[in-house]
């Protein structure tokens, strides 16, 4: 038989397995019996026997799922619906040293993204005190002028100060988890451009400007590694 027939004579085989189609069943399930972080999940059993399939299907399935922290094992308890960390994954394989290049620019450019448009929170939490830590950041960045050994620690203090005021948690935690990326793309630039708008100016901003002059500050505060992009 000519090998072109054998698409029509032959009916392609679903590639996933047994465990996938399982885990995509229990997704299914908890969403649609609206689980809660902390309900109790039927047994290995009860669901093996639901799904007619082994036990050990099950338990790879489950397995996934706690990987991904959206189940828990908990003495006496059993098993729980669990509140998953969305960032943890993530977390464990953002090194630099093993991203390609065009992984670590769409990280940097996610950065700055997020960086032009933190204002309207920041606006909303922003307090005196913070404000005036901020400040003193950015003053004492610039009595090491010239000094390149300190410029990403001083660019890291300011902009993690920013994403602090915002009081978002997964915000800092992303931040946090970028600085790798952060640093290692302002290393790779071989010639240092100074921002039009300053640290000390975009502090002037959010102390006497709206967030859309603060917005626009930072855009062009940022505005030479948008030009690098291009």
């Amino acid at each position: 038989m000519p090998l072109s027939n054998l698409s029509v004579e032959l009916k392609r085989i679903d590639q996933k397995t047994m465990a996938d189609l399982v885990e995509l069943q229990l997704r299914d399930y908890l969403r649609k019996k609206s689980f809660k972080p902390g309900d109790p999940l039927p047994s290995e059993q009860q669901l093996a026997d639901a799904l007619g399939v082994s036990r050990s299907v099950v338990r790879e399935a489950l397995s996934r799922l706690r990987m991904l922290g959206i189940v828990e094992t908990r003495k006496k308890r059993g098993m729980l619906l669990s509140r998953p960390d969305i960032l943890g994954s993530f977390e464990r394989v953002l090194d630099p040293l093993i991203m390609d290049k065009k992984t670590l620019q769409d990280l940097f450019e996610l950065r700055l993204t997020l960086e032009v448009g933190l204002a309207d929170i920041l606006y909303i939490r922003k307090k005196k005190k913070d404000v005036d830590e901020l400040e003193a950041i950015a003053v004492r960045q610039q009595l090491t002028v010239g000094k390149p050994t300190f410029r990403i620690k001083h660019e890291i203090a300011f902009h993690g100060k920013i994403y602090q005021m915002t009081g978002n948690e997964t915000m800092q935690r992303f931040q946090h988890m970028l600085l790798p990326i952060f640093g290692y793309v302002m290393e790779l630039e071989k010639v240092y451009t100074p921002a039009s708008v300053s640290h000390i100016q975009l502090v002037e901003l959010l102390k006497n400007g709206t967030k859309e002059k603060f917005r626009q500050g930072m855009l062009q505060h940022l505005k030479h590694h948008f030009e690098q992009i291009k």
